[in-house]
C-alpha cells in the first residue's frame, strides 16, 4: 500500500462526540440579555403640580431684553431643571447655567437638543434639535426665534401631559 492512500478509520474506544449527552452542562449558563431601553411612554414622565411651568414666549423674550439677560439666564436654569426632573435625564440646571454663562453659545445647540429627545423618547416627531440653535447666528432676530420655537416645543409637550398655564 502507498503512502498516500488513505487507510481505512479503525474503530476507537472513544464515543463520537454526537453520542455524548449535553457536555456543556457543567459550564454556566449564558448570561441574560441586556435590559431593554424601550422608549418610555409619555404616561412614564411624572410631573407634580408644580414641576414644570408653561410659560409665554414672549414674556421670556422681554424679560430677557429688559434684564440685559440676567433673565434669561433664570430661564436656562429652570427649563433645565424641569427637563432633568421629568425625564431624569440631560445635563441638569446647574450644569447647563454655568455652561450659559462661560460658553453660553453651547446651550444654543444643547437645549433644543434635549428637548427633541425627549419628544423622539415618546414617539414623537421632534420640533426642535440641535441644529435649531444655528438660528442665534442670525443677529437679535435669531434669537427670538430659537426662544420661541424652544418655549414653544416645551409649553406643548407640557400642555400634553396635561399641565394647565397658569392664569
Amino acid at each position: 500500500m502507498s503512502e498516500a492512500e488513505p487507510q481505512p478509520s479503525e474503530p476507537s474506544d472513544q464515543p463520537d462526540q454526537s453520542d455524548l449527552p449535553e457536555a456543556q452542562s457543567d459550564l454556566p449558563a449564558a448570561p441574560p440579555p441586556p435590559p431593554s431601553y424601550a422608549a418610555p411612554t409619555p404616561a412614564s414622565y411624572q410631573i407634580p403640580p408644580g414641576q414644570v411651568k408653561i410659560r409665554s414666549a414672549a414674556a421670556v423674550v422681554i424679560y430677557s431684553f429688559i434684564t440685559l439677560g440676567i433673565y434669561h439666564l433664570y430661564w436656562i436654569y429652570q427649563v433645565f431643571r424641569e427637563l432633568k426632573e421629568t425625564t431624569r435625564e440631560g445635563i441638569g440646571p446647574v450644569v447647563g447655567l454655568i455652561i450659559g454663562i462661560l460658553v453660553g453659545f453651547v446651550n444654543w445647540f444643547v437645549l433644543p437638543a434635549e428637548i427633541g429627545v425627549m419628544y423622539e423618547r415618546e414617539g414623537k416627531a421632534k420640533p426642535v434639535s440641535g441644529l435649531t440653535g444655528f438660528w442665534n447666528f442670525i443677529p437679535l432676530v435669531g434669537t427670538i426665534i430659537w426662544i420661541v420655537k424652544v418655549q414653544n416645543a416645551l409649553n406643548d409637550e407640557w400642555a400634553s401631559l396635561g399641565v394647565q398655564p397658569e392664569s
